[in-house]
């Protein structure tokens, strides 16, 4: 897929040139360190979150794709944690449009949002990750096999044998074309997306001789790294973060 030039601007009353880096800054509620930028896709302009780490170099960057409940102050939390580990991350607000946009529609989004990356002097092209929750987490295991420019994705509690909203592509029948390092975390106690199904999608993937590991948690929900809109500060949810942010570091090199 073609990706388009974007125009880029901060939510802070500021011009940037593709190439440029956006000046650091608070969102309304003073809490966070990075910026909002605006990502162009298929006509449409998706306003996105982006974090970096401080210092004058090129740095594997990853994009987050939020849960159905949208781009939670946890998730922005989140992006800065990981950025202060020395990783650009770009969080796009997916529903801007639709609140069950298609599979599509979330593609282009998500190569758009790589083009953008590319005009940035901070982001390593060579080293882009995914991941994702919930919703998100399908979108991991549906695009990590279809996106080359990925070179590994973290997939939390999704959804490999669900068309998503619109019924169309389980992710599950795309694992003969995934190439890149996969690691899924997830709950025992996952109603809405039942460890039976997580298990099965491993066995299929080893059956398949594909790269993957897997972190379950035990008597852990859907949905337990961002409880009520909020960064969990549970000791299971510290160690899934660090897990993320250990194998990002070690498959992005």
């Amino acid at each position: 897929m073609m990706r388009k030039l974007i125009l880029v601007s901060a939510v802070v009353v500021l011009a940037m040139l593709p190439g440029c880096i956006d000046a650091g800054g608070e969102t309304d509620d003073g809490q966070f360190n990075g910026a909002m930028v605006e990502v162009e896709s298929r006509g449409l302009t998706y306003p996105a979150y982006i974090a970096h780490p401080e210092g004058e170099a090129k740095y594997p960057t990853i994009v987050l794709i939020h849960s159905f409940m949208g781009l939670e102050p946890g998730y922005r939390e989140m992006a800065d944690r990981i950025a202060a580990e020395g990783f650009v991350v770009i969080a796009p607000e997916w529903q801007t449009y639709k609140q069950s946009p298609t599979d599509r529609t979330m593609e282009a989004l998500i190569e758009d949002t790589l083009t953008y990356l590319d005009t940035r002097i901070d982001v390593d092209p060579s080293r882009f990750g995914l991941t994702g929750f919930c919703a998100g987490g399908r979108y991991t295991m549906l695009f990590l096999p279809q996106i080359e420019a990925f070179g590994s994705g973290v997939a939390w509690y999704g959804f490999p044998y669900s068309g998503g909203f619109t019924n169309e592509t389980a992710p599950a029948s795309l694992i003969d074309g995934l190439d890149a390092p996969l690691l899924i975390i997830h709950g025992t106690r996952d109603e809405a997306s039942p460890i039976e199904d997580i298990y099965r999608y491993a066995t299929d993937l080893d059956a398949s001789g594909r790269y993957f590991e897997l972190k379950v948690y035990q008597g852990e929900p859907h949905g337990f790294m961002i409880v009520e809109g909020q960064l969990s500060a549970s000791s299971v949810a510290n160690d899934a973060y660090d897990e993320m942010v250990t194998f990002f570091k070690r498959t992005l090199q």
